[in-house]
């Protein structure tokens, strides 16, 4: 059966290309046969260094004038001269019934520049033994945690590593050669106590993969950011806005911050309340007075969902887990805002969405807005219930 899609996607082909052009070979030429569909992405010694979607015709020299900064190739060329100090740091990897994912995932790593002193894969629970398999045939670290949920699978792996940083990643990822490399280097500071980075689509093969891209991706743009004290008390209102600081797939941490403030919060994320225990983290370190830092050299590419029935049900847990992150932020800062953020700010928010969902018809934009919903009533009743549970 053909899977319904919005109607502002009747006209796209699908899969849609995705093109990597050096910039050093796409210079101002009039012969050059322009791009006609796409997402493109332009590169600078091998770093993604802007992008845009094409939807008619365009040169790309004049795309790339128009999308890439030049203060995004400066910072580029920054850190590839910057030295590299850190190097004590383990790649920590949770997974649950998808060796083929891992496989492909753990595949990238030997290609880092700089070599992990350990790689850690925890095993969430899965149902066989292929993800063992996997495991050994990569030469790394099996850890089995029977707790279901990625927050009991993410601190069996701090609680395993044993350097001073690390990093996490997802099996559905793949990692650009100097991921590891440049996250490391932007810990150029004792208050960061936390780096993400830039996450571009593996594909864009489907309607569904198409649609979280271009909703609910996780790139986060090419100009690095810090997130500190004056962000986090800017926003006090309603809770600061601590998921543009980037995804869970790319991020690593100074050890000791989780001696400091504790370990991820078991009620969030999958296998519990849906996603967020990343991003509830940082509002954590925030409130603690660490810097979380944005870093877009650090690049890797995630493989979104396919389907539309994956899609809508990672939805739904996805605006489970946000809302019941505010609720834990609130129980952990005591920051008013965050309540108001559910009470006020997110009311208003699906009103004007129905209403012009009502009005023009389901687009991309509010094709899930059922599960989105639905979703944060449940996530509010999942946390409630949990109120006094141990977090770690």
């Amino acid at each position: 059966m053909q899977e319904i899609i919005p109607s502002d996607l009747a006209t796209v082909n699908f899969p849609v290309p995705i093109h990597y052009l050096d910039l050093a070979s796409h210079q101002p030429d009039a012969d050059a046969a322009p791009i006609s569909a796409g997402l493109v992405v332009f590169l600078a010694d091998g770093l993604p260094v802007g992008q845009a979607y094409v939807d008619r015709p365009e040169a790309a020299a004049e795309l790339a004038g128009r999308v890439v900064r030049p203060d995004t190739l400066a910072h580029a060329r920054q850190v590839a001269q910057t030295a590299l100090q850190n190097r004590d740091v383990s790649i920590l990897i949770c997974t649950k019934d998808r060796p083929e994912e891992l496989r492909r995932c753990l595949a990238s790593i030997p290609e880092q520049s700089l070599t992990p002193a350990e790689i850690i894969v925890v095993d969430n629970a899965s149902s066989g033994d292929a993800t063992r398999r996997v495991v050994e045939e990569a030469g790394a670290t099996y850890v089995r945690e029977d707790r279901v949920g990625l927050d009991f699978a993410r601190n069996a792996a701090i609680r395993a590593a044993k350097t001073e940083f690390v990093a996490f990643t997802d099996d559905d990822v793949v990692l650009h050669q100097r991921w590891l490399e440049n996250l490391m280097k932007a810990f150029d500071r004792p208050e960061i106590g936390c780096v993400t980075g830039l996450i571009l689509p593996g594909e864009l093969a489907t309607p569904a993969q198409f649609i979280f891209e271009k909703h609910w991706g996780f790139g986060r743009g090419y100009i690095r950011q810090d997130f500190g004290r004056d962000f986090y008390d800017s926003h006090r209102r309603y809770g600061a806005p601590v998921w543009t600081i980037g995804a869970g797939a790319s991020q690593a941490f100074r050890r000791n911050v989780f001696d400091e403030i504790g370990l991820f919060d078991v009620r969030l994320d999958m296998g519990a309340a849906g996603c967020s225990g990343d991003s509830e983290y940082w509002n954590r370190l925030l409130h603690h007075g660490h810097v979380c830092r944005y870093e877009p050299t650090a690049v890797s590419w995630h493989f979104h969902r396919k389907d539309m029935q994956g899609l809508a049900r990672q939805i739904r847990q996805y605006m489970s887990g946000h809302i019941a992150a505010l609720l834990v932020q609130y129980q952990n800062t005591g920051n008013g805002g965050n309540l108001r953020r559910i009470l006020i700010s997110f009311p208003k928010y699906f009103a004007g969405r129905l209403r012009k969902r009502l009005r023009k018809g389901a687009t991309s934009h509010d094709f899930f807005l059922k599960q989105e919903m639905l979703g944060s009533v449940s996530g509010a009743l999942y946390v409630l219930r949990r109120w006094k549970m141990r977090t770690w």
